[in-house]
């Protein structure tokens, strides 16, 4: 059972990683600077950015905000399921 949380924890995180970077693509198409040296610390900056800009072009939320930080936390809890069950 222990296995299976880390599986889906480890699939959480690589689709997590694969919507972060579409997201800082987006924002890089959209004329914002990206810090690419400290990446992994301006990821909730570029996320909050993404939410902004997609709000004031279409009025709603981009395709890929929710389901980025659904992944996050589906990896967050899968990995305290596992953390349980080993």
């Amino acid at each position: 059972m222990a296995i299976f949380f880390a599986v889906l924890a480890l699939v959480s995180v690589g689709a997590a990683v694969v919507l972060t970077m579409m997201i800082v693509n987006e924002v890089s198409k959209r004329g914002v600077k990206i810090n690419f040296f400290l990446l992994r610390l301006y990821i909730p900056k570029y996320m909050h950015e993404y939410r902004r800009l997609t709000l004031q072009e279409t009025g709603k939320v981009g395709p890929l905000f929710c389901p980025c930080v659904g992944s996050y936390l589906l990896a967050l809890i899968f990995t305290v399921a596992y953390l349980i069950f080993r």
